[in-house]
């Protein structure tokens, strides 16, 4: 066994399977000690299951007839409609991600592995699958960038190992995945085009999957969305500081590295990549993810919580192994050749066509560059090993993450009382327990359907008080009820639903179960 671990294909997707496990462990405990919300995962599932089913993604979680289509273009996320028909629960989104996300180490260890060895496949497939931004992503209820990661992971290691037209290959599904990654998409083709020779067919396959990329998002964002949305419009362009990018360019500049929130952001980023590894070429395609976050108003956008640097792990480690294997610190079996190059592993380290974004390179390492790769690798280590208690990955050591308190399971008791289609409006985390098998929206919000208040003079009563959901389900002490619901609001949905008639089923402290008169 210690002998195929030595040859890339098992030891990379050994390194996959041991991310994809730990990555499942923290995401369904999390699920089962009831903190996923509603935003986002309620919000999933409730898409997934109606593609399930053959219908459109509509969404009660988001407001009555809200089609999801209409929030972020992500129609990649009906290829889970299959798996959810069969496991319909939320445990199997966080599964799916948990694999989907833990793929990316594939591509980064076997290309780490053709550079410098088993021993920096290993460093580099536990660098992605430890990487700060990959390890959030998957804490954090379920998101569509799930199928960006091993995209972009497969896509960058294809543009380092000069492989072009496989680059483009991986890259293009980006455009089904989220508005935003058309951009990423068109610094993949303006890439292939900048290192392609004149006349080449490549050349012209890169210009056109540049003007491909920059169409699909204008086209997403401009007419696609709108089209869904209910509104009629982007819902993010107030986000995006488009009222402000009128102003001077020192002032719009300004805005992109202010507050210093902003640099912590960059800092880790670069960090991440070992900081050599923004000399790379592949560096470049965190630009345009990093662009938007940083012109928009969203603060949320500019930290390093949730799942927003996800899709930057992959690309900036691909970022520090191509540049590592620019150095010539390695003696690895090098790229594997393009065909008929005649070139291979034999032919020394890091020789053959495929070494498209690493032209120029020395026969042999020198000293400097040994001491610049190692640094580098040392740089991205440490940064995983600070990470590493500070993001979720921990709680698979932490004796408390296992447990079962006594009001998780009162609030489980609670909500096993709603049977199973039921219509409810529940506060956030406990409308992710509800999602799968009843229709649930939020509490802070107008029915669905409408609630019908008895005329002036009736008392309420059953068959007076008319529409409204069979049950109203609320945690008081839900720390995520500021977002995307106020307290204020919860309660004073709350108190209606009670001066309706609604009656108490459970008074449990925080913990409110209100049943239909």
């Amino acid at each position: 066994m210690l002998h195929a671990l030595r040859r890339p294909r098992p030891l990379s997707w050994g390194l996959a399977g041991l991310f994809a496990a730990l990555y499942a462990c923290v995401a369904v405990n999390r699920h089962r000690r009831m903190l996923t919300q509603a935003y986002d995962l309620g919000i999933f599932e409730q898409a997934v299951r109606a593609y399930a089913h053959g219908e459109a993604p509509v969404v009660l979680l988001k407001g009555p007839g809200y089609q999801l289509l209409g929030d972020h273009f992500h129609p990649l996320l009906a290829t889970l409609a299959p798996l959810y028909r069969l496991f319909p629960s939320a445990v199997t989104l966080l599964l799916a991600q948990a694999v989907l996300m833990a793929l990316a180490v594939v591509p980064l260890a076997r290309w780490a592995f053709d550079v410098g060895g088993p021993r920096l496949a290993v460093l580099v497939g536990g660098l992605t699958g430890a990487s700060w931004g990959i390890v959030e992503a998957v804490a954090d209820d379920f998101h569509e960038i799930a199928f960006a990661v091993p995209l972009l992971a497969f896509a960058a290691t294809a543009l380092g190992r000069g492989r072009p037209v496989a680059a483009v290959l991986w890259a293009l599904p980006l455009v089904l995945v989220k508005e935003d990654l058309g951009l990423t998409v068109a610094v993949v083709g303006a890439l292939v085009f900048v290192r392609a020779g004149k006349g080449s067919g490549t050349r012209a396959l890169g210009f056109g999957v540049a003007v491909f990329g920059l169409a699909a998002t204008a086209l997403t964002v401009l007419v696609v969305l709108p089209s869904f949305n209910p509104d009629g419009g982007f819902d993010y362009w107030g986000q995006m500081g488009t009222r402000e990018a009128a102003g001077a360019p020192w002032e719009v500049a300004g805005r992109l590295v202010w507050p210093p929130l902003k640099w912590l952001l960059l800092g880790l980023a670069a960090a991440t990549a070992g900081f050599l590894g923004l000399r790379s070429p592949l560096a470049l395609l965190c630009v345009p993810t990093l662009g938007w976050r940083l012109a928009a108003d969203n603060s949320h956008y500019w930290g390093v919580s949730y799942h927003y640097s996800a899709v930057l792990m992959p690309l900036l480690l691909a970022a520090l192994v191509d540049a590592v294997r620019r150095t010539g610190a390695f003696a690895g079996p090098g790229p594997e050749p393009e065909p008929g190059s005649g070139s291979g592993p034999g032919s020394g380290p890091g020789s053959g066509p495929g070494r498209v974004l690493a032209r120029g390179r020395a026969a042999g390492p020198d000293r400097a560059a040994v001491r610049r790769a190692r640094r580098a690798l040392a740089v991205a280590g440490l940064v995983a090993l600070v990470t590493l208690p500070v993001y979720p990955l921990h709680e698979l050591v932490a004796p408390g993450a296992w447990g079962t308190s006594p009001r998780l399971e009162r609030a489980r008791s609670m909500l096993a009382r709603i049977p199973n289609g039921a219509t409810v409006a529940a506060s956030n985390r406990l409308a992710a327990q509800l999602a799968g098998r009843t229709t649930v929206g939020l509490v802070c919000r107008e029915p669905s359907p409408p609630l019908v208040e008895p005329m002036s003079g009736e008392a309420p009563s059953a068959g007076v008080v008319r529409g409204g959901p069979e049950w109203v389900v609320v945690d008081l002490a839900d720390p995520s009820v500021q977002a995307p619901c106020a307290i204020a609001d919860t309660r004073r949905m709350l108190d209606r639903y009670e001066r309706l008639g609604y009656r108490r089923v459970v008074d449990d402290g925080d913990l409110r179960l209100l049943g239909h008169p």
